[in-house]
């Protein structure tokens, strides 16, 4: 037996990798079957649907924002009498000159000005009571 030592010359073409990217398939091997489901996800239409949604897009860039945030008042103002710390969204320059306090009955008059940094729990009973008990020493030295 001999071995041929040359194999004959056949026009064959290369056959194509499975995972070519050539056609419409995106990267997906083709079917033998030409009746086979396809995915809509490659399909031309939905490049027509896309692209004539693009140009029914207007932009938005003239268009100013319409959300707006309410912040607290700027300046927090200490209540005298019960150590209660205002600083709601209303300012407190803006609240009329009878206005009492709801919490302790104090008058608009009895607030000063704080100045420190504001937690959020500063309003806490026992955070406030320690605080009035302070002013009123500070109030009875002198210094308020």
């Amino acid at each position: 037996l001999h071995a041929p030592t040359r194999l004959p010359a056949t026009k064959t073409s290369p056959s194509p990798c499975l995972l070519s990217r050539t056609g419409n398939n995106g990267g997906l091997r083709g079917s033998t079957d030409r009746f086979s489901l396809k995915s809509s996800f490659f399909s031309p239409s939905l490049h027509l649907l896309i692209t004539s949604y693009k140009h029914q897009q207007q932009p938005l860039a003239s268009a100013a924002p319409r959300f707006s945030m309410r912040c607290a008042a700027k300046q927090a103002y200490i209540c005298r009498d019960c150590g209660y710390i205002y600083i709601d969204r209303k300012p407190f320059e803006k609240l009329p000159d009878n206005y009492f306090f709801p919490v302790c009955s104090a008058p608009k008059r009895r607030f000063m000005e704080y100045m420190p940094a504001v937690a959020k729990n500063d309003n806490d009973t026992d955070v406030r009571k320690a605080r009035k008990t302070q002013i009123q020493r500070d109030e009875a030295i002198g210094y308020a």
